[in-house]
């Protein structure tokens, strides 16, 4: 059975379109990103989370975004160069999209209505929200950009299993 998290149209970096589905993940985590943020070094750790758990099924996917600060402002050349040159990032990146607001990114939309934040909220506070979310789409857990990615080990673990 598709879910409609799973099939909401996606473009890649490189301008590939894509959905979650097509990389047959187990989990994945969602993030939105910045170059230019004080968590941007959350990058390492979010690699390190890929390099650890991908061949056995997690899928992480950065979303880069300039809504906070304007702490995104590189198009996708220069984030893409960015990401690789400072943090070795192999995971799949995204063009650069809004996550609040009229023009949010439909997959954001989603997310956040699955998994509120704080006292019920849908609006993302910053840059490196996490969004973890299981095969089916179903299940979705959201993290504060506070969250460090190795602090996600025993969540993700559980939905490999």
């Amino acid at each position: 059975m598709s879910n409609q998290l799973l099939d909401i149209p996606l473009t890649a970096i490189s301008g590939e379109q894509k959905t979650l589905s097509d990389f047959g993940g187990r989990a994945f985590l969602v993030v939105n990103t910045a170059s230019k943020c004080g968590f941007t070094p959350q990058y390492k750790g979010l690699e390190q989370l890929w390099e650890r758990y991908k061949e056995k099924g997690l899928v992480v996917l950065g979303f880069p975004c300039n809504q906070f600060g304007k702490q995104e402002p590189g198009d996708e050349t220069a984030i893409s160069q960015f990401c690789e040159l400072n943090f070795g990032v192999s995971f799949p990146l995204f063009r650069k999209i809004e996550v609040n607001g009229n023009n949010a990114h439909p997959l954001f939309v989603s997310l956040k209505k699955q998994a509120p934040g704080v006292l019920g909220s849908q609006a993302i506070k910053w840059n490196f929200t996490k969004f973890l979310v299981s095969a089916d789409g179903r299940q979705v857990k959201r993290f504060s950009p506070m969250c460090k990615p190795e602090e996600l080990t025993s969540e993700i673990e559980a939905l490999l299993k």
